[in-house]
């Protein structure tokens, strides 16, 4: 069951992760976070960390990845959670996608 689009949440600083909502068939909201780590793999920054007020910018450049990501997140859970959340794991290697 795919996830479909929700809204962009912000950059959460101390926790180093962005947030963001995506909604199921059942229109019900489905929190989701990727980690500052996640999404600069994704960017391939090369080490390079993104500054928190850039954030937003890079997730808006890679959100239909990130999208996809938790959207297989979220299928691969039989429970279906309220919230997915994405690791450097989940994304290691598909930079080119």
């Amino acid at each position: 069951m795919p996830l479909t689009r929700g809204t962009a949440l912000g950059y959460n600083v101390p926790k180093m992760t962005f947030e963001f909502t995506m909604v199921d068939n059942a229109l019900r909201v489905i929190e989701c976070n990727i980690s500052a780590a996640a999404m600069d793999e994704l960017a391939d920054t090369k080490g390079r960390g993104t500054m928190p007020d850039e954030r937003e910018t890079q997730f808006l450049f890679l959100r239909d990845r990130i999208e996809e990501i938790a959207s297989g997140l979220f299928d691969l859970n039989p429970e279906r959670p309220n919230t997915v959340r994405i690791f450097f794991h989940h994304v290691r290697g598909r930079k080119d996608r």
